[in-house]
């Protein structure tokens, strides 16, 4: 079984609500959660969000949806999403995050079946990134994600939920899932005011000819049309969340 787990929280610092902000009128959550559906590798989805009361809403959205829903620990975030795995035993997990609505489904189920074909313990497109900031995939056993839930202990490794398998080569078989050039310094994440009126108008051009079906090369030759929109959140820095978390590990090893 391939589980995929839907990590959502209301809390940001730097655009709070952000998962539930509307885009065509709808949660951005939802619209995310109907693109992971066309997977055809993923057997079964849950939404793994926090017991914290301004998370009600999410669950409150999963139960409208028909989507299963797991609470936990709000800052243990590797807590949280054992705890979800734990209840389908799965083969693998496919660990995706609500500030990605972009994710394109294709390149989900390339990225699966290049795990399961390598036999792999761990893989991702973003050990090198390749892809746009925002088409970000982990797929990992459910082996793996128990012993990282059993010996973690670093604030980042807790927090973020992968690092303690990909740090450990010498442990686990790792497998990083490549595009043939590099595309990386595209940025299609929410995380700030202007990523979301990027990401919202990338939705609103291309709902009227594809709905919600297009693929990333539908957003690469629209940003090709229009470069202005392409310049609107470039300042900001990729995976400015885990740079806080190493800090935080210092500090940790201080004490």
């Amino acid at each position: 079984m391939i589980l995929g787990i839907l990590q959502a929280r209301m809390g940001s610092s730097r655009l709070p609500g952000k998962v539930l902000k509307k885009i065509l009128n709808r949660p951005m959550l939802a619209l995310q959660i109907e693109r992971i559906k066309q997977s055809e590798l993923i057997n079964q989805l849950i939404i793994a969000t926090s017991s914290n009361p301004e998370d009600d809403a999410i669950e409150s959205l999963c139960v409208d949806l028909g989507v299963e829903c797991f609470r936990g620990s709000l800052n243990n975030v590797l807590e949280r999403f054992y705890k979800a795995a734990e209840i389908y035993n799965p083969d693998h997990i496919v660990r995706l995050t609500g500030d990605c609505p972009l994710i394109d489904p294709e390149i989900m189920d390339q990225v699966i079946q290049f795990h399961l074909d390598n036999f792999y313990d761990y893989s991702s497109n973003t050990l090198e990134p390749s892809f746009p900031d925002g088409l970000d995939l982990e797929v990992m056993r459910f082996s793996a994600l128990k012993t990282a839930f059993e010996k973690a202990v670093l604030p980042s490794e807790l927090e973020h939920v992968t690092p303690y398998i990909h740090r450990r080569p010498d442990v686990f078989s790792l497998g990083n899932f490549k595009f043939q050039k590099d595309l990386s310094f595209h940025r299609w994440t929410v995380d700030e005011p202007e990523d979301y009126e990027l990401v919202s108008w990338i939705f609103e051009c291309l709902n009227s000819t594809h709905g919600l079906n297009f693929k990333f090369q539908d957003v690469l030759n629209l940003l090709e049309k229009h470069p202005d929109k392409f310049n609107l959140n470039q300042k900001y820095v990729r995976n400015e969340g885990m740079t806080k978390s190493l800090l935080a590990d210092q500090e940790f090893l201080v004490i």
